[in-house]
């Protein structure tokens, strides 16, 4: 029985041997040994890979949430989106940053209402390392845009949603009147004074006229007359070209403007606009759904879009980055999460979703009929032509934003009612310049 068993091990050996031998030999062919036809090639299997995306309750986060299949069947990454409101955004992904979290791997914020104090903070990885990895990668973006996502020519995110200051006007008034659609700033308050009508309810002019909203939007008339904020890290809101501008806009509306402009953020003077109670209306151009949707607006196939008026330093109005992206500094997947950065902001992906009416920032998809089909021709050419010019801020770049605007705002306020600018602008500059100190 001993010699029986060892004999039937090695001939159950040879036999394993041969078959082993003879299932090699097949793969190498790439045959299948027992029908003669090509065995099926194995696909490497992708990692699949999770990253997450705070982001804002936005029509930019719906949009994308609809391309994401694509993006992961490309790569195997797959995304979670966390979605919140602007201030609970701000509120959670501080908590998160300051506790030093790894799982916010690519977080959408402000750049200039959050950007410096979470760069500071060292809450963004640096991408630019990621960035100037590929080919001549910012060409196409308007310039402005990315001013406002770096720092000392490092990027601590790329631009995602733009906007910028542009004219909206009546055309029907301006016809009828015989009036050209204005150019400059002494233009716009000429139109705007032949244009007032109260007797009628028609003010000749509307804007923001609430202290901190009102900033935002003045900013472009400041850049106009040559004045900024501040310089060198010193408060510049007394200098003659800063006391011209705000007494330009407190002017305009004081005189030319309808009642109750003290209360009115943008949709208060946008209300104004849409029910025919203002020829001339400067505001963000993503607001412009607002003026020519007949649901919404009384005015709506009588709109005009134009670029910012230039002041005596020319055409400046900003052109921002209103939402951004960036990556989690303590991120564990900083690849990947620049992967999808890459792809999002890719051409081919900005112009589906700016045809879907979210605003990008390549020069190239204003430039396309495809990019530009949701918004009105005039207005389309005037972001473009704002593009040129713009300025990458349109509030003081500190972290301390809402202070500095509360006291700014000020400002406006003493112009709109007439009081004297100077002395208001002098006792901002001080409040302004203690901030200014502070974050030194």
């Amino acid at each position: 029985m001993k010699t029986s068993f060892v004999g039937f091990k090695k001939a159950a050996g040879v036999l394993a041997l041969a078959v082993g031998l003879s299932s090699a030999l097949a793969g190498c062919s790439g045959s299948n040994s027992s029908t003669g036809t090509k065995a099926p090639e194995k696909t490497a299997e992708k990692k699949v890979q999770e990253i997450r995306l705070v982001a804002a309750n936005h029509p930019w986060t719906e949009a994308i949430k609809a391309q994401l299949p694509e993006f992961e069947k490309e790569t195997g990454i797959k995304v979670k989106i966390d979605s919140y409101f602007e201030d609970q955004l701000t509120q959670k992904t501080s908590v998160e940053f300051a506790s030093n979290s790894k799982n916010i791997d690519v977080v959408m914020f402000r750049p200039l209402q959050d950007g410096k104090m979470f760069h500071k903070s060292g809450y963004f990885a640096d991408m630019t390392g990621y960035i100037s990895k590929e080919q001549d990668y910012t060409k196409d973006f308007i310039p402005s845009s990315l001013g406002s996502v770096q720092q000392d020519k490092k990027y601590f995110g790329l631009p995602l949603v733009t906007e910028t200051e542009v004219l909206y006007y009546r055309k029907d008034l301006l016809e009828k009147a015989g009036i050209e659609v204005p150019k400059t700033l002494e233009e716009l308050e000429a139109a705007a004074k032949k244009l007032n009508n109260p007797a009628n309810g028609v003010a000749g002019f509307v804007a923001r006229g609430k202290r901190a909203a009102a900033v935002t939007q003045f900013s472009s008339f400041l850049y106009g007359f040559g004045g900024d904020f501040m310089k060198d890290g010193k408060s510049t809101l007394t200098s003659p070209e800063a006391l011209k501008a705000f007494e330009y806009y407190g002017n305009l509306l004081n005189k030319y403007g309808p009642k109750g402009t003290l209360n009115m953020s943008w949709p208060e003077a946008m209300a104004v606009f849409t029910q025919g109670k203002a020829a001339f209306y400067t505001d963000a151009s993503s607001l412009f759904t607002n003026a020519t949707d007949p649901s919404k607006s009384a005015v709506a196939d009588k709109v005009g879009f134009a670029p910012f008026p230039a002041g005596a330093n020319g055409s400046k109005p900003y052109n921002v980055t209103s939402w951004a992206l960036g990556i989690g500094a303590n991120s564990e997947k900083k690849d990947a999460a620049w992967e999808f950065i890459k792809w999002v902001e890719s051409k081919e992906m900005v112009t589906k979703l700016q045809a879907e009416g979210n605003p990008g920032a390549r020069i190239s998809v204003w430039e396309s009929a495809e990019g530009t089909a949701k918004f009105p021709k005039d207005l389309a050419a005037a972001i473009a032509e704002n593009g040129k010019t713009g300025t990458s801020y349109d509030r003081p770049v500190v972290i301390n934003v809402g202070s500095a605007r509360d006291s700014i705002g000020d400002i406006i306020i003493a112009g709109i009612e007439g009081k004297d600018v100077k002395a208001a602008a002098e006792k901002a500059d001080g409040e302004f310049q203690k901030i200014l100190d502070s974050e030194k």
